[in-house]
């Protein structure tokens, strides 16, 4: 990865950047609002296919007014662009993106006008290992680094070796971007981010809420190289990264926030606890919540009579690796250790000191030696469930069926609407006053002329027109129908 080496020169690593989830919509669902999936309905993989239980696809509605971070870039004159994943839970609302597509780019911007942008590379998807099996390979198999969580296997060693290749190809792309930047004479004022949406894209990775699943890579090159090629060892989560770079660019995050600063002026101390939560993955059912801190890795088992393993039928489809450790399964051809993610139910609680065991092998909850550190991590998680509302759990504590999370979101199976808002024409300069809470507004303009606008973000300002101009308004809040309308000025 020599492009991303190079820019981890230029900035600062951080080594323990953590997401919130295993999985890319919960995940991003926390990366785009600076709330925690499960605290705001997001947490089930996906809402917007048809689920279990007769629950139809939806978006999840959260329980307070928020917003996509972007909306507050944009509302300080930012040009804010997102090529092209979005996957937050919920319809991308039109406020949060000057330009959501697959060529959206800074370079569409006026001259001069300050810029965030977004750009998801996906060569390194868990789907990329099947679709780029006979595209050209960087490794051999007798360099693949196997996990102990792995039988040492020829198919599970090329998967291995593929994914190396597919973040080679990665890199290289993600080393384009930057060089545009270089050659517009852009790279040394701009700050730039490099991480991943979850962890290995691998079996007993992806979805999985342990070290394997949820360690990410963190890099963030600060204008001017600033503290460039330093290493940082604090724990930084992904609910993190939206205060942090609203506080970078100048404006205060929302209070509703539930991440904390970890750079710049406005630094908060640093993070003694990192967490992470898993409910349904496709057409899997399960509720885990995490907990790390320097040593520990603590997990809370909500189905403890459900296995550990899930029969997901995409990962098998995409990993030729997870076919065959299925093969090595039914042949009795695992080991001991390997078997454990295969037992029949699992613990309710465990624990993991990390340091010695990186791969989250060998559970100590029962291990004398560590019980005050076992008590210590379940309060915190307790603590952690009740400080964000987790949507997991009733007030009782009982768990939540997800039919019940939808039907809080949805009324009578119905999503939420946005009113009608008041628009006040004053000889011309029109004024839009919105009637329901948290909404955002967007509007464009079809001059009588012809020329055409695209969308804007209404800040409460009187907008002027001309006889004849036709103006399009669309009133949007996170989860709910979209109030569209257009007029002519008379």
């Amino acid at each position: 990865t020599p492009h991303i080496d190079a820019l981890a020169k230029d900035g600062i690593l951080f080594e323990r950047a953590y997401s919130t989830a295993g999985v890319s919509a919960p995940s991003r669902c926390a990366l785009i609002t600076g709330m925690y999936a499960s605290s705001i309905g997001g947490n089930n993989m996906r809402t917007n296919q048809k689920g279990l239980e007769g629950i139809p696809p939806h978006e999840a509605v959260p329980s307070i007014d928020i917003k996509c971070y972007s909306e507050y870039l944009r509302e300080k004159g930012y040009y804010c662009t997102n090529n092209n994943k979005t996957d937050y839970q919920f319809a991308p609302p039109y406020s949060a993106w000057d330009e959501c597509s697959g060529s959206a780019s800074w370079e569409k911007r006026t001259e001069g006008r300050p810029f965030f942008s977004i750009f998801n590379i996906m060569t390194s998807h868990e789907s990329q290992i099947e679709y780029r099996k006979n595209s050209p390979i960087s490794y051999s198999n007798h360099q693949a680094i196997v996990p102990p969580y792995y039988p040492d296997d020829p198919i599970i060693r090329c998967d291995i070796v593929r994914n190396y290749s597919n973040i080679t190809v990665m890199d290289r792309e993600a080393g384009e971007i930057i060089e545009k930047l270089k050659k517009q004479g852009l790279y040394d004022d701009a700050l730039i981010i490099f991480y991943s949406d979850h962890g290995g894209p691998l079996a007993r990775q992806k979805r999985e809420i342990v070290e394997s699943g949820t360690h990410v890579p963190l890099i963030i090159k600060l204008p001017k190289k600033q503290k460039s090629g330093t290493r940082i060892k604090e724990l930084v989560s992904f609910i993190d990264i939206p205060p942090t770079i609203l506080s970078l660019a100048g404006i205060n995050p929302p209070k509703y926030m539930q991440g904390q600063i970890f750079l710049g002026k406005k630094k908060a101390k640093a993070r003694q606890y990192v967490f992470a939560a898993r409910d349904r993955m496709d057409n899997e059912y399960d509720m885990v919540r995490m907990v790390r801190d320097d040593q520990f890795i603590y997990i809370r088992n909500y189905y403890p009579e459900r296995p550990y393993y899930q029969d997901i039928s995409f990962r098998i489809g995409a990993l030729a690796s997870m076919k065959r450790i299925l093969e090595l399964k039914e042949a009795n051809l695992l080991d001991s250790a390997q078997m454990i993610w295969f037992s029949k139910s699992k613990a309710m609680e465990q624990l993991y000191l990390v340091g010695e065991d990186p791969h989250t092998m060998f559970d100590v909850a029962n291990d004398a030696r560590y019980k005050k550190d076992l008590l210590r991590m379940r309060t915190i998680h307790k603590k952690w469930m009740k400080d964000i509302e987790d949507k997991g759990l009733r007030k009782d504590g009982s768990i939540k069926p997800e039919k019940e999370l939808f039907l809080e979101m949805w009324p009578k199976g119905k999503q939420p609407k946005v009113e009608e808002p008041e628009i006040i024409n004053r000889k011309g300069k029109i004024l839009i006053k919105t009637r329901t809470k948290g909404t955002s507004v967007v509007y464009k303009i079809k001059k009588a002329n012809g020329n055409k606008q695209d969308w804007r973000l209404y800040t409460g300002e009187q907008l002027t027109f001309e006889k004849g101009d036709i103006l399009d308004i669309r009133v949007e809040k996170i989860g709910y129908v979209p109030f569209e309308m257009q007029r002519a000025i008379e």
